[in-house]
């Protein structure tokens, strides 16, 4: 019972999260200053982001579930789920925007371009992100499940989340945009460097987001449909 909602919302957001976001198959430019970098938004793009927007309405349905499964006595008691989960939480917000603009400073200041250049697109990731989420957030107006005691997962209301502030901006996750962003950013930036690693360091870097997004169902603050939109914004915006 503590392993089905972290098992399938993981199955679910893996079976939707780009191969060509791990793989990497269409290498970037090493010089990421300059140079065309090919179409925005392509063929490939938009059967990605169709079949992210189709996992986010299969788990309407499943919201409530998920949301009862998370909050049961012994996973809420467990003390280990309960500080990785904070770990996670904290890493993801405040963490990748200090990570991000650590490593600039420093790639900056030590004259290592790589560093910079993994500093700078990170942090423009986690911008681009929220800059496409905070918009939804406020104008669907969706209730967090505390605030409706996990009961009605279809609590929308326009402009809501705009008028009322945090109890009522559910989706998109924020949370879950800075850590997918972030793993699509270093994971595409590291692939030019390292092209056989990059599978292995996508799988990391997913692995953590996909946990920072478990985190938010287990803290009661998203529906599961939540962090599947998230996942899908952050991971355009890193790439």
């Amino acid at each position: 019972r503590i392993l089905r909602p972290c098992l399938g919302l993981a199955l679910c957001l893996a079976s939707v999260t780009p191969a060509s976001a791990l793989a990497q198959a269409t290498p970037l430019p090493t010089d990421t200053t300059g140079g065309a970098h090919g179409r925005f938004f392509t063929g490939k793009d938009a059967a990605i982001a169709g079949l992210f927007a189709a996992g986010t309405i299969a788990m309407f349905p499943l919201d409530r579930t998920i949301a009862a499964d998370m909050k049961t006595s012994s996973l809420q008691q467990n003390s280990f789920v309960k500080h990785t989960a904070d770990a996670f939480r904290i890493t993801a917000v405040p963490g990748s925007a200090i990570i991000g603009g650590g490593l600039y400073v420093i790639g900056r200041a030590t004259h290592s371009s790589r560093m910079a250049d993994l500093g700078l697109h990170g942090t423009e990731a986690l911008l681009v992100g929220q800059a496409f989420g905070s918009p939804i957030k406020g104008t669907v107006g969706r209730a967090r499940p505390y605030q409706v005691a996990d009961s009605n997962a279809h609590d929308f209301g326009f402009l809501r989340g705009f008028k009322k502030g945090n109890d009522y901006s559910s989706l998109p996750s924020g949370h879950t945009i800075a850590a997918f962003a972030a793993a699509a950013a270093v994971t595409a930036e590291t692939s030019k460097w390292w092209p056989r690693s990059g599978p292995y360091i996508g799988t990391v870097m997913y692995g953590g987001a996909t946990m920072v997004a478990l985190e938010r169902l287990y803290n009661d603050k998203h529906w599961a449909s939540d962090v599947i939109l998230a996942a899908g914004i952050g991971t355009f915006s890193g790439l």
